[in-house]
């Protein structure tokens, strides 16, 4: 596939942003220019997603090489100047372009679907926008910027070898229940030095958020972030309800697998190391060896699917755009980080060999396709999709491809089992995202609570949510902060029912492929290339599914996909 850059009509080509004063000018040409015409207006609506889309792509580049390397000193501090010194400005300039551009009187000739929800945004961004919240924001960032290093440095010493916490969970699947046990009790402790000062950092985000909804009008920061994420499609009650969906559909599954399993094992309750393990005793699958195999295989299945997938992967493997494997000083997780301009993003992930690793790649290899299906659509705006529609890319691309998995998994027992654990881990998440989501409602509705009440209030969402299988007798400080390790608390708050929601469809498009696979990839390409030019809902019906989290919805998805399991 062949890539260039459009031609810029407005920015420098040989522009290099070190400061405020390197592209204050465009703003300032943006702010002062005249719009006479429709025509100048479209012109000028054009330059802004220019800029919008050149600043876009350079953060996002010390985003990536900061997350790549976290003991990077040059590359931190590359990202620090972008957010504290040059951000604030770009923060300020911005509200005061959403202002001139939702007093433009040629906004009504342009009065379609995509241009209503782009000026929609507009409008609630200038409502929530306070200049005082600006040095705020910047201030959680920071903070933030401060939990990725905190466990990009959590390694641990096994056999004389210094590993990553990703790179040791595959031995918490190892058929030897000591070598589990060594290997959790040294992850145990490891965290354990780091959970007061995580419990610290959490605390300032906390007040820090708060601040930020209290000076923008607000009574909590979830409802200051619900608006602020243009959750035009559903609310906070429709949260709740999917929790409780989620409780009477879902856990009892979740319940019932644990158990089953139990059995196997012979125990009258899991230990810690012992959930992530094979109850028959078979070593952990081995899908691939490094992340040039984990990408050629990859490529493969994506060919299987669809040429133009397959074509994604290829040209982000000639551009360099992917960084796999994980490595001491990286940040944790795994990511694809949109560039706006060029139009080809960036795959970040952790891989070391596991099964999860490739779920990983298949999920973010949804997001590139996203990505490039979008790609040429007029405006930056139309191409920051919501994450509700961002995940059903993703989730979905994992479903689709369990087809053609016997290019990771040669032996059809390792297929069927790859199969098997990727759908009951489907049924075990959804509870996980109940959990987190109800978790931070609380947090934010209640920001004066102290670390006790908060250790208390997620142990009880781990009974309400959880199956009460596990012993964690003498380890509870693992279960009291199990959610240290998800990130999106520290760093992207409210950002996670969506793959609960998005979990749905994707099982969905998944039900429609199992009918007819050609064309369920086809409307499925159709609702994708849509970016945010309509509404949720109608992205969903394009892809061939409904955006439905009902509890009828969710009770009849668990038991097709149970069925499905049966059938293996």
């Amino acid at each position: 596939m062949k890539v260039e850059r459009k031609p810029r009509i407005f920015i420098a080509d040989d522009l290099k942003i070190d400061s405020w004063e390197d592209i204050k000018l465009y703003f300032d040409e943006l702010l002062d220019g005249s719009i006479n015409t429709k025509e100048e207006f479209e012109l000028w609506l054009k330059k802004n997603s220019e800029l919008d889309a050149v600043l876009e792509e350079d953060l996002a580049w010390r985003y990536i090489k900061m997350t790549i390397d976290t003991s990077n000193k040059e590359a931190a501090d590359s990202y620090q100047k972008f957010i504290n010194e040059i951000n604030p400005h770009i923060a300020e300039a911005g509200n005061k372009i959403n202002i001139k551009l939702n007093n433009c009187t040629f906004k009504t000739d342009l009065d379609d679907a995509a241009n209503r929800i782009y000026f929609k945004k507009i409008e609630t961004a200038i409502a929530l926008f306070r200049e005082e919240n600006i040095e705020l924001q910047s201030k959680a960032s920071n903070i933030a910027q401060e939990y990725s290093s905190i466990i990009g440095g959590q390694l641990i010493t096994y056999k004389g070898e210094e590993i990553t916490a990703q790179q040791a969970a595959k031995y918490l699947k190892d058929p030897d229940r000591e070598v589990r046990k060594e290997v959790f009790e040294l992850l145990h402790n490891r965290k354990k030095e780091d959970q007061n000062k995580l419990e610290e950092i959490f605390d300032q985000l906390i007040d820090v958020r708060h601040q930020i909804a209290l000076n923008a009008g607000f009574e909590n920061f979830r409802d200051y972030k619900f608006k602020a994420m243009n959750r035009f499609d559903y609310t906070v009650e429709d949260c709740f309800n999917f929790h409780s969906s989620i409780e009477e559909h879902i856990v009892p599954i979740y319940r019932k697998i644990q158990s089953e399993k139990l059995k196997q094992f012979g125990f009258e309750k899991f230990r810690p190391w012992d959930t992530a393990a094979d109850p028959e005793g078979k070593p952990p699958l081995k899908p691939f060896e490094g992340g040039e195999e984990l990408l050629d295989k990859s490529i493969r299945v994506f060919a299987k699917m669809d040429d133009y997938f397959a074509d994604c992967l290829k040209t982000m493997k000639e551009m360099g755009h992917l960084d796999l494997e994980s490595k001491k000083g990286k940040a944790p997780g795994g990511y694809n980080y949109p560039l706006y301009e060029i139009g080809i993003p960036f795959i970040f992930m952790n891989a070391a060999g596991s099964a999860r690793d490739v779920i990983t790649m298949i999920h973010e290899g949804g997001h590139a396709v996203h990505s490039f299906l979008t790609k040429d659509l007029d405006l930056t705006a139309y191409k920051s999709f919501p994450s509700e529609v961002a995940e059903l890319a993703s989730m979905s691309m994992e479903l689709l491809s369990m087809k053609y998995w016997e290019i990771y998994y040669s032996e059809e027992d390792d297929l069927k089992r790859a199969k098997r654990e990727h759908l009951e881990s489907i049924m075990m998440v959804l509870p996980w995202i109940a959990t987190i989501d109800a978790f931070q409602h609380w947090i934010y509705e209640n920001p004066k609570h102290s670390q006790d009440e908060r250790r208390a209030k997620w142990n009880e969402l781990g009974s309400r949510f959880g199956t009460g299988l596990t012993d964690w007798s003498g380890y509870e400080n693992s279960r009291d902060y199990s959610w240290h390790k998800q990130l999106h608390l520290f760093e992207v708050p409210f950002y996670y029912i969506e793959y609960g929601f998005s979990q749905l469809g994707a099982l969905g498009v998944w039900e429609n492929s199992l009918q007819d696979e050609k064309t369920a990839i086809e409307q499925y390409k159709k609702g994708l290339s849509l970016g945010y030019t309509q509404d949720i809902k109608t992205i969903y019906r394009e892809a061939g599914v409904e955006f439905d989290f009902s509890s009828e919805n969710i009770q009849r998805l668990s038991t097709s996909v149970l069925n499905y399991l049966e059938s293996i």
